[in-house]
C-alpha cells in the first residue's frame, strides 16, 4: 500500500461541518442471527427471554424506560460543552428496537433534547422500528411528539426468509405495519436485504415489487452479510447465493427501483426525489454526529481536529457510568494520517461523489495529499475527476473495497 505524505502539513478546520444526534436504544425482542449491532434481548427477572405483547406495555418487559430517557439526556448533559452554540439537523433513533418505547417515553425524550440544545426548526427526525411492535394510535403519538421519518426493518415478506433470518413477525404483519406507518407519515424507509439462504432472483424482486406497491419513499436495499460475533459467524446458514447470482439480484433491484423513479444515491439507499436520508448523508459527507444511549459512537470536529468516541455497550454499565458522570468508555483523537482514508471510506459510498472541496473543509488537509491515489484510481477505472468533483465509477461502486485500499496507510492492514 501507499504511504500518503502529509508531511509540512497543519491540518486543522477552517469551518466545522453540519451536526447530528444519533439515539441508541439497546434493547428488542430477538437477537437475530445476523446482527452484530449492539443489541440485547430483552429479559425478565428470571433472566428468560420476554415474549413480546405490545399490549402489555414496556415496562413490563424487562426495562424502566424512563429511566433510560432520564440516563439518555443526562449523558447530553454532559456533552454539551463539546457541541456548545452549534445547530442540530437531524436526529437518528436506532437499536436495537426504539419502537418498544411508548410514545410518552419518546416526547419525554425529544422534549428534553429541545430544552437542552439548538434542534433546527425543519430537523429531519427518524426513529427505527419493527414490524410486531406496531400499533396504530402508538405510532401517532410518535409522529404527535415530533418525530416525522420512520425506517422499518422488514427485510423480506417471504415466511421462509423471514424464518431463517429469525425475524419475529410474518408478511402480514411486515404489510401491516407498512400501512400504519404510512397513515402517519409521509417520509418512510423499508429495509430489505438480499442475498438470502435459499432465495432466488425471482424472490428478491418480488419483495421489492411488495415494498413499491405501497408507495414509500425510501428503500435500502442491503446484501446479506456474514459477520464476525454473530450466530451466522458460528453456524453459517445453508443455500447462500454464490457471487454471480447475489450481482445478478444487486443488479435487477438496481434496475426496478430506477424504473420505478427511485434515485440510487448511496452503495445500499434508494430515494424518491426529496426523500434522501439527511442523516445518512451527513455521515457519508463526513458530518459531525454526537452519539448518546449504550454502545453509541460519535464524531465530533473542532479547529483542533476531529474526535471519536464510544459509549459503553452494556446497558447496565451504560447507566451507571452515566450516573458516575462518565458516559464515555473510549475517546481518541483522528491522526492527521488517517484523515483521508476516514473521509474516503464515507464519501465513496455517495454515488454522485463529492465536490473536490469538501475534502480540505472536512478534513483540514489540502487535495494535494492524495493525488498519486486519486491518479492510481482513476488508472485503474474505478475513479472519475473532473473540474470540481470526485466519483466512483460503476467499477468503483462494485469494487468499494478495492478503491478504499489506495487510500490506506501501510501501518492500517
Amino acid at each position: 500500500m501507499s504511504v500518503i505524505d502529509l508531511s509540512g502539513l497543519k491540518g486543522g478546520l477552517r469551518e466545522l461541518p453540519p451536526l447530528s444526534l444519533y439515539i441508541h436504544f439497546p434493547w428488542c425482542v430477538r437477537k437475530c442471527p445476523y446482527c452484530d449491532f449492539n443489541s440485547h434481548e430483552l429479559k425478565s427477572g428470571s433472566g428468560q427471554t420476554v415474549q413480546w405483547n405490545p399490549q402489555a406495555g414496556v415496562a413490563s418487559g424487562g426495562f424502566d424506560e424512563m429511566a433510560y430517557v432520564e440516563t439518555l439526556l443526562r449523558d447530553l448533559e454532559y456533552s454539551l460543552p463539546a457541541i456548545w452554540g452549534r445547530s442540530v439537523s437531524t436526529i437518528f433513533m436506532g437499536g436495537g428496537t426504539p419502537s418498544l418505547f411508548s410514545a410518552q417515553a419518546m416526547d419525554t425524550l425529544l422534549a428534553g433534547i429541545r430544552a437542552r440544545l439548538r434542534l433546527s426548526p425543519e430537523a429531519e427526525i427518524t426513529m427505527e422500528a419493527n414490524p410486531g411492535t406496531f400499533e396504530a394510535e402508538k405510532f401517532r403519538g410518535y409522529r404527535e411528539a415530533g418525530i416525522n421519518r420512520l425506517s422499518i426493518g422488514i427485510q423480506s415478506f417471504n415466511p421462509q426468509h423471514l424464518q431463517v433470518l429469525g425475524r419475529i413477525h410474518d408478511g402480514d404483519e411486515a404489510r401491516r405495519a407498512i400501512d400504519i406507518a404510512l397513515s402517519c407519515f409521509d417520509n418512510v424507509n423499508l429495509d430489505l436485504m438480499y442475498a438470502l439462504p435459499g432465495q432466488t432472483l425471482e424472490q428478491a424482486l418480488q419483495d421489492i415489487d411488495t415494498a413499491l406497491s405501497h408507495g414509500i419513499t425510501h428503500l435500502s436495499a442491503y446484501h446479506l452479510t456474514i459477520e464476525p460475533n454473530t450466530l451466522y459467524a458460528v453456524r453459517t446458514p445453508q443455500n447462500l447465493p454464490d457471487d454471480e447470482v447475489s450481482a445478478d439480484m444487486q443488479d435487477a433491484i438496481e434496475a426496478r427501483l430506477a424504473a420505478a423513479g427511485f434515485e440510487h444515491y448511496e452503495t445500499s439507499a434508494f430515494a424518491r426525489p426529496g426523500k434522501r436520508s439527511r442523516h445518512n448523508v451527513n455521515y457519508w459527507q463526513f458530518g459531525d454526529y454526537l452519539g448518546i444511549g449504550a454502545g453509541a459512537h460519535g464524531k465530533i470536529s473542532s479547529h483542533e481536529g476531529i474526535v471519536r468516541e464510544m459509549r459503553h455497550k452494556q446497558p447496565a454499565a451504560y447507566i451507571q457510568a452515566v450516573a458516575n458522570g462518565q458516559p464515555v468508555q473510549s475517546s481518541r483523537k483522528v491522526a492527521r494520517d488517517e484523515l483521508p482514508f476516514e473521509f474516503m471510506m464515507n464519501l465513496l459510498r455517495l454515488t454522485g461523489g463529492f465536490e473536490t472541496r469538501l475534502f480540505t473543509e472536512r478534513t483540514g488537509l489540502p487535495v494535494s495529499c492524495i493525488r498519486n491515489e486519486l491518479q492510481q484510481a482513476i488508472q485503474q477505472g474505478l475513479l472519475e475527476q473532473d473540474a470540481t468533483t470526485i466519483r466512483p465509477t460503476l467499477q468503483g461502486q462494485r469494487f468499494l473495497n478495492d478503491l478504499l485500499t489506495l487510500f490506506l496507510r501501510d501501518g492500517d492492514q
